[in-house]
């Protein structure tokens, strides 16, 4: 399959890469807690629930030709949650998704991997940039699009839920 980014990214912690056939088992620290869930999924997956996401975004890759990375901390060799480009046919736009298990929050990681995905998104995507769908009342994650450089560009109902939506610029920093 010729993917229209690269299979494989690296940062300083991190590895951004391709999922394979048991990374289900460290994602479903992230699908099995209900506060990792809340404002994503809003309740938690069953193990065979967590496998079927991640073959979801295994899936995505060959529709698309890009999709979310198991991001797998490299001193660990555990993958601690998606990050990358989605789409699925009812988004009203790509974007760069992130979710990482709770053990990993507050260290950098997801910042870390979104800002890697950035920048092949603004390769991908040179004349309209992707967004970050968020719910209004995940306050997190809204931070960390701003963080990134991402811009609150409105407000939307997205599955019944108020959501907004954040653009990432094409500019990238370092």
């Amino acid at each position: 399959m010729n993917y229209r980014i690269p299979e494989r990214l690296e940062t300083p912690r991190l590895i951004l890469r391709l999922f394979k056939e048991n990374d289900w088992m460290d994602l479903h620290a992230l699908y099995s807690d209900p506060e990792c869930t809340r404002y994503t999924l809003q309740r938690t997956l069953t193990e065979g629930e967590s496998w079927r996401t991640m073959a979801t975004m295994i899936g995505h890759w060959q529709i698309h030709g890009y999709g979310p990375y198991a991001v797998e901390e490299k001193s660990s060799g555990k993958v601690i949650g998606p990050v990358g480009l989605w789409y699925p046919n009812d988004w009203p736009e790509p974007e760069i998704k992130w979710a990482l298990a709770r053990a990993w929050w507050g260290h950098g990681y997801a910042s870390e991997a979104a800002r890697a995905v950035k920048h092949v998104a603004a390769v991908l995507f040179p004349d309209r940039p992707p967004i970050s769908l968020i719910f209004a009342d995940n306050e997190p994650s809204k931070r960390l699009a701003i963080a990134i450089g991402a811009v609150f560009e409105k407000e939307i109902e997205f599955r019944g839920v108020s959501a907004h939506i954040f653009r990432h610029s094409t500019l990238v920093e370092a």
